[in-house]
């Protein structure tokens, strides 16, 4: 699978498959999910390479950069804290401590609480040496969204995930609770931030679910990851791209026209918020008709990936 960096508005992701006769497309629209007793949270990364973003002054080394962490998360947090039904949002650090295993708790707050809360870095703990993503994983799957019947966890991150085979094991376990009933909707958005991110173990997160089959008791198909590079984010919406309902109607009818003009598929009956269909070899972009317009998604940047 590969996905598109910049999809073209309403599209709020795209994802290209190679098949066995071309290429499969799904695509969703974005939208902010009207969604009933809905949890959210925000981890941020407080591993050593950090402090520099958090305007911390490291030895002699000349004064520090002004902390770009803090506004950033209060906006984050306040969007988040909107969206959640009690009107707050769960905020932590993470990666503290020498192995980068701890949590800190930086408190639970309303869109207008948050606008004073400091986030200038952890101070019950260390920074950290190492990035281990289980930590806070754990944190809002077994505390703060415990018995939750809908979660969103965003995890802000500036580097390589050192426990990644330890978290794809534990995520497979909650992908399996919720196709057994034994848990609810949970959906973690890894947000990579700077040049030292590592995008191909992003990816192999957001793709750990693809072939397994995993469906809620209700047949929805279970996909715990979605990753963004915040250099690449043009709204906070985009958190929410992978969060559509396929059962969603946005327009009454359209239709999927190739960029060689043939008609892929036919919507009579209404164009859902997530679309999938099949593409020929060789195309390179794709149409999608509607009353009243149309929008016109190129797709070659991906191609080469597949």
């Amino acid at each position: 699978m590969a996905q598109l960096s910049h999809p073209v508005e309403p599209f709020g992701e795209v994802n290209v498959f190679k098949s066995a006769t071309g290429l499969s497309i799904k695509a969703t629209i974005l939208m902010v999910p009207n969604v009933e007793n809905a949890h959210t949270g925000l981890a941020i990364d407080a591993s050593a390479s950090m402090q520099p973003m958090y305007g911390v002054k490291i030895g002699p080394f000349p004064a520090a950069k002004p902390n770009v962490v803090e506004p950033v998360a209060r906006t984050m947090s306040a969007f988040l804290a909107n969206f959640s039904s009690d009107g707050k949002c769960s905020n932590i650090y993470w990666a503290c401590s020498p192995d980068g295993s701890a949590i800190e708790e930086i408190g639970r707050f309303s869109a207008e609480e948050v606008e004073t809360v400091p986030f200038t870095g952890p101070k019950r703990f260390p920074w950290g040496k190492q990035t281990r993503l289980l930590p806070p994983v754990r944190y809002f799957a077994e505390h703060a969204f415990k018995d939750c019947p809908w979660s969103l966890g965003v995890i802000v991150t500036d580097g390589i995930v050192d426990d990644l085979a330890d978290v794809k094991s534990y995520c497979l376990q909650l992908g399996q609770q919720m196709a057994s009933g034994q848990r609810l909707f949970m959906k973690l958005v890894l947000i990579g931030v700077g040049s030292e991110v590592d995008e191909n173990q992003m990816e192999e997160l957001d793709d750990m679910f693809e072939g397994s089959n995993l469906k809620t008791p209700k047949g929805k198909e279970i996909d715990i990851w979605d990753h963004k590079i915040a250099g690449e984010m043009q709204k906070l919406e985009e958190i929410f791209s992978e969060i559509v309902d396929e059962d969603t109607i946005v327009v009454e009818s359209g239709k999927i026209i190739d960029n060689n003009g043939n008609v892929a598929k036919e919507y009579r009956d209404g164009v859902p918020a997530v679309l999938k269909f099949d593409l020929p070899a060789g195309t390179t972009g794709f149409t999608l008709e509607f009353p009243g317009g149309n929008v016109t998604q190129d797709i070659s940047e991906v191609l080469g990936r597949l």
